[in-house]
């Protein structure tokens, strides 16, 4: 199984990974993000292709790519279910990433982590970002971007505890757990 737990900066998605990790066996957490830090680091940026020079590694061609192919090797070496949290806005790269993760399991599912914007920045403050930095700037942008129905299923966490936010994912795993079964038969 490989879990998909999207949303924007602040919206919950490491600490509901985390707990998910904690509370589901054989699980361990990919952070795409740490493909994202290594290709910035080791991609100049006189070598990058047009489109790639940008402040975000995710446009980076390689990144989606190293993502699944990341996310199969660890499947295959270690024989775990992926808990992979992620901010990721563009439609085609998530359906890259989706598309791809559901290749290496079909048991694959996606939630996106909602919040208003207040909620949002006010969650980066208490963490310690530093006001107007990159991770607030994408607020608005993220904000618009869910509202899309490519990025369902959809969970508000404006004033809702993260115990019941893990427990409604793991009952949706449940649920979709039982309905691959059930196709499978």
């Amino acid at each position: 199984m490989i879990v998909m737990i999207n949303g924007a900066y602040g919206a919950g998605k490491t600490t509901v990974a985390s707990r998910l990790v904690a509370s589901i066996p054989n699980s361990m957490l990919f952070d795409p993000e740490e493909v994202g830090f290594m290709l910035r680091r080791i991609i100049p940026e006189e070598i990058r292709q047009r489109e790639e020079k940008t402040d975000n590694f995710q446009d980076l061609e390689l990144w989606k790519v190293l993502t699944v192919k990341v996310a199969g090797l660890l499947k295959m070496t270690y024989g775990k279910h992926l808990i992979v949290p992620m901010t990721i806005i563009h439609k085609e790269y998530f359906s890259y990433i989706f598309n791809g993760f559901k290749e290496l399991d079909e048991q694959t599912c996606h939630f996106c982590l909602i919040a208003n914007q207040e909620t949002l920045c006010e969650r980066l403050r208490r963490r310690g970002e530093a006001e107007g930095n990159w991770c607030y700037r994408q607020i608005p942008t993220c904000v618009e971007a869910y509202q899309d129905t490519c990025f369902e299923e959809k969970i508000m966490t404006d004033g809702v505890p993260v115990e019941e936010i893990v427990d409604y994912v793991r009952k949706r795993i449940d649920v979709l757990a039982r309905t691959a079964e059930r196709v499978l038969d």
